[in-house]
């Protein structure tokens, strides 16, 4: 499993405590330092069946900076894939990888149901 994280936010480290709590195995990854790459974030968009706008942090700096709201509608999913891979801090987090589960945010009862 890999667990794509950014340290300083707190729902990361709250999923992280979660994990360990379960005994769940990962693999760690900075998004900032190692960002996805377009090709990683197109195979989990589709591997994921959700729409594409949940892989963007849409309450982060840089997607508010960026008026993001309101350019994403008018972007095709190839521009936002390309959009995602130029910086990490765009990338929803933290984002679960494992084999075909795909999962973006944290929240417990989805994680308790699908990874545990």
């Amino acid at each position: 499993m890999l667990f794509i994280e950014y340290p300083k936010c707190s729902t990361c480290q709250k999923a992280k405590k979660w994990l360990d709590a379960h005994n769940i195995t990962y693999t760690d990854r900075h998004i900032a330092e190692d960002n996805p790459s377009y090709d990683e974030l197109k195979e989990w968009y589709e591997k994921s069946g959700l729409p594409l706008k949940k892989f963007f942090n849409t309450s982060g700096m840089i997607y508010k900076e960026m008026q993001l709201k309101d350019k994403l509608p008018a972007m095709s999913n190839e521009e936002q894939l390309q959009l995602l891979a130029t910086n990490g801090m765009l990338v929803k987090r933290p984002l679960i990888v494992d084999g075909d589960t795909i999962m973006t945010g944290f929240k417990e009862a989805e994680w308790e149901e699908r990874l545990v």
